[in-house]
């Protein structure tokens, strides 16, 4: 069976079992801060499963695309990838372990026609109710095996959310594959059994700390690996055999002019290549752009990875026509990449020129750090070195650590962690603003107050004075001349977030007055009002009435619909990968800052002010 026939056959299968079929999410997550990436195919069904949201149906099934970047150094063998196509179904509190089992089993040996004698399956350690299940279902007790939480305990996905015990089916290659020992069976690193698919029964959610709680319902979530299930059905050593990897294989090696299976080293690189080359289109295809820190910085180290595999087969610039074997290959099945085919070779040109503008230099100096620790009888390349490789050359430190271990070396991650650290720091200190960040967080946290917002209907408002803080210290008083904050039970100040700048005013008691510069949140529940005692004095828990300066508030709510339009104009003139990033609303301009691979033409600038004040024109409720 192809890779599509497999795809088809258990969508299918699954569909006449009642699932609704559900389509491939992004690789970017959707309204979940706990990912970086989408690593499971139950990842847009979280919701679900925390009765969160209702499902259209309670039995689904998807093909979802996953990326995980724990596997990046694995890349090369048999098995791992980082990209990879995910076969799965689910239940919400519908079926469990019975049917789970039972239609996994149905559909290997009646489906795909995998013979039972060579299939084995794992169970957790104390799961005697997944045992009796494989029985029924006519698998031999000594071909189930227990393994503990690291083996068949699974999730969450992300530091927190679903999670519960597994059972996988492992497919028995046969004992020319593996290490030869007359014990050998699943769980042995020699590679004659192949895992094919992974039944997760999730029980509990699993919070941040750790701790697990019964979930509502029980819920079915499993995953079936397409790359591997097609190693098994075409009856190959390697994913890179199949047919949904072959092609890239031969593509590359026609590219770099190589005999793909006469030299180890060259076999190796080409297949990192072909396997960074599908995750890298599809992560710009769903909006990931290079940069230095998340999901950017996945996207722009497995990109350098590929361009110096191939820069040490003696090719350079070559991925965009790797891509576009990449769209060949993949394109009838997600039609994302032909929409987005020419932003997606962009990207990939201009981020190789960055690293080839920077890889001789940054070359030279890796080398010079390693004479160096040569020099002192060393093997090790000091984290400042590192450091400077990633600051000011692109080297992602994980490349600097394959590059020493190459030669023998390894890198101080503890010290580049620590200028990295320095960094952030610097970086803070750069972005501190009002009144010279004296306050620290703790201080209000220490103050438990949360402030009442009414600044949506109100720009006048009475309230009562709940903190004052002078440099970064709780006191009772303020007087004339003071630089105070104030914290008030109920504000219609707006405070300054995403992006917005914070009201200015003035608020008035019957003792005194204090002039407010600006409004911040500094925690989520809380406004503090920085500004400056101008009259008599204020004492906690007088009335004060809070004053908004309302026609500086509407000149920044017409800049922020400005903003607005602005995006909708960039997405309608340079695509719909365009994704902000950034803004600045202030009341005399606006900052909008965006993802896109190239800066502005003038034609595309003008077309973009054109539209924005076209709908100002139009004044549009």
């Amino acid at each position: 069976m192809t890779g599509e026939e497999i795809r088809q056959a258990f969508l299918r299968f699954f569909e006449e079992k009642g699932h609704n079929i559900i389509p491939s999410s992004s690789l970017v997550p959707q309204d979940d801060p706990t990912l970086l990436l989408t690593s499971a195919g139950m990842v847009q069904f979280k919701p679900y499963f925390l009765g969160e949201a209702i499902p259209p149906n309670p039995r689904l099934a998807s093909c979802q695309k996953c990326f995980r970047n724990t596997d990046i150094d694995s890349v090369g063998d048999p098995s791992h990838l980082t990209f990879f196509e995910m076969l799965g179904n689910f239940s919400v509190g519908d079926y469990f372990k019975r049917e789970a089992i039972a239609w996994a089993w149905e559909f290997v040996t009646e489906r795909l026609n995998l013979p039972p004698d060579r299939l084995w399956a794992t169970i957790f350690l104390d799961d005697d109710e997944a045992f009796n299940c494989w029985q029924e279902v006519g698998v031999p007790a000594d071909r189930i095996l227990r393994f503990g939480e690291r083996d068949n305990f699974w999730g969450p996905a992300g530091d927190s959310g679903p999670c519960g015990p597994c059972s996988e089916i492992h497919y028995d290659l046969g004992e020319g594959f593996g290490c030869g020992k007359p014990g050998c069976q699943p769980g042995c690193e020699c590679g004659r059994f192949l895992e094919i698919w992974n039944l997760v029964f999730t029980q509990f959610n699993q919070d941040r700390e750790g701790r697990r709680a019964p979930l509502p319902k029980p819920n079915i979530d499993t995953g079936m690996g397409l790359e591997r299930t097609a190693v098994v059905m075409q009856g190959k050593v390697s994913v890179y055999e199949t047919d949904l990897l072959a092609p890239l294989v031969a593509r590359i090696a026609e590219i770099l002019g190589r005999n793909y299976g006469e030299d180890a080293a060259a076999d190796h690189a080409i297949k990192v290549i072909a396997e960074h080359s599908r995750g890298i289109v599809f992560l710009i295809a769903d909006g990931v752009l290079p940069s230095n820190e998340g999901r950017g910085y996945v996207l722009r180290r497995v990109l350098r990875r590929a361009a110096l595999f191939g820069r040490r087969l003696g090719m350079e610039r070559y991925l965009e026509t790797v891509a576009e074997a990449v769209f060949q290959k993949m394109g009838s099945v997600y039609p994302e990449l032909a929409e987005k085919e020419i932003d997606i070779l962009t990207v990939i040109d201009d981020e190789e020129k960055r690293f080839d503008e920077t890889l001789d230099a940054g070359l030279s100096h890796f080398n010079a750090f390693l004479e160096e620790a040569r020099g002192r009888g060393e093997r090790v390349i000091p984290g400042e070195s590192a450091f400077k490789l990633h600051d000011t050359y692109g080297f992602p430190v994980e490349l600097t650590t394959e590059l020493a271990a190459e030669h023998g070396f390894t890198v101080d991650l503890e010290g580049f962690e620590q200028e990295m650290k320095h960094q952030r720091e610097r970086a803070r200190a750069a972005r501190k603003f009002g009144l010279g960040g004296k306050t620290e967080v703790a201080i209000y946290k220490q103050l438990g107050i949360q402030t009442g917002f009414v600044g949506y209907e109100e720009h006048r408002h009475k309230s009562s004075v709940a903190g004052l803080v002078v440099n970064g210290e709780p006191v009772g008083e303020v007087s004339q001349g003071d630089e105070v904050e104030v914290i008030l039970r109920e504000t219609p100040f707006y405070g300054e977030m995403g992006g917005q700048v914070g009201d200015s005013g003035e608020m008035h008691g019957y003792r005194g007055r204090i002039k407010v510069n600006d409004t911040v949140r500094p925690l989520p529940e809380l406004t503090v009002h920085r500004g400056q005692v101008v009259e008599g004095e204020i004492f906690l828990d007088d009335e004060v009435e809070a004053i908004v300066d309302s026609e500086r508030r509407l000149d920044i709510a017409r800049n922020h619909t400005a903003t607005h339009l602005l995006q909708a104009a960039l997405r309608q003139v340079l695509g719909g990968q365009v994704r902000q990033s950034g803004s600045l609303v202030a009341p005399e301009r606006l900052r909008f800052d965006f993802t896109h691979s190239a800066a502005l033409t003038e034609e595309e600038l003008a077309r973009v002010q054109h539209i924005v004040n076209e709908k100002i024109r139009k004044n549009l409720d």
